[in-house]
């Protein structure tokens, strides 16, 4: 009696375990499904829903998602780069001063700053401002049946919610972006030339060498890319939002991880697959 009842619950709880299984299995196909649908969507969306990306844009420009003004992106993007760029700075240098090549700071500035760290700092701070704000307002659409209403009405409920959020957010990440590569550049040189006191002539020469046009251009387009990440994951959360308002704020939550954890994956994907996994560095032959 005593075998059978222990065995009653080791069946439960495998069936259990395989019921949470299957369900994630399908809650991924779910988002996975999504993700297509907004990239399938944006030639269409461009064509018949050009009005709402445009409002979209601005909303996102000069909105209360605001990228460049009233919403403090801005000066969380310029905190950001400064700080982590001037920890770039002193690391680089007292790792080169252990070999006795400080003179390559700039070098090691150019590379790191234009690759790594501003692409990955707007990318956080887009999701943590704008992304967030995307998962709530589709999600607060989804729990008061907004969303069963457009596909009422033979609106695309994808491409008018999430691709036009994706382009807008893919335009307006740009300027941000640059604001956070300048602010990097200033900080790594500061430390470097003002606080080490290592030539500023000898730094400017090695950063120039190794900053090269195709750089920046695959930096900008990392920065697009995790932009269009960062908007396809949180809307996803949104619209599959349920339980009343305590259902969205728990998807706000979620969305932020997963966007963080993809912004990581992604980041080293893209590194690969723009700069070879043996990149070479301009000016240098090597």
């Amino acid at each position: 009696m005593v075998s059978a009842d222990v065995s009653a619950r080791v069946e439960r709880g495998y069936r259990n375990r395989m019921d949470t299984a299957v369900s994630g299995l399908v809650r991924f196909g779910e988002y996975v499904t999504f993700v297509v649908r907004a990239v399938r969507a944006v030639p269409f969306t461009l064509i018949h829903y050009r009005k709402h990306v445009i409002r979209q844009i601005a909303e996102v420009t000069f909105g209360n998602k605001s990228l460049l003004s009233g919403g403090g992106t801005i000066g969380i993007v310029l905190a950001m780069s400064l700080a982590a760029a001037a920890m770039l700075g002193i690391e680089t240098y007292r790792g080169l001063q252990l070999v006795g090549m400080t003179s390559m700071s700039g070098m090691l500035a150019a590379i790191a700053n234009t690759r790594e760290l501003a692409p990955v700092v707007v990318a956080i701070a887009l999701a943590a401002k704008v992304g967030t704000g995307f998962t709530a307002q589709i999600g607060a659409m989804r729990i008061s049946d907004e969303i069963a209403a457009l596909d009422a009405m033979a609106i695309r409920s994808v491409p008018f919610l999430a691709t036009t959020r994706m382009i807008a957010a893919m335009v307006c990440v740009l300027p941000i972006y640059m604001v956070g590569l300048l602010a990097s550049y200033v900080a790594t040189r500061l430390v470097v030339v003002w606080y080490h006191g290592e030539s500023s002539g000898t730094y400017d020469y090695f950063f120039h060498l190794a900053l090269t046009p195709t750089d920046l251009l695959y930096s900008a387009t990392k920065a697009v890319v995790f932009a269009a990440i960062v908007t396809l994951v949180h809307c996803s959360y949104g619209y599959f939002a349920s339980g009343g308002p305590e259902g969205v704020g728990q998807a706000a939550g979620r969305a932020l991880r997963t966007s963080i954890l993809s912004i990581g994956v992604f980041d080293v994907i893209l590194t690969f697959g723009l700069w070879g996994l043996v990149p070479q560095i301009p000016g240098m032959g090597i």
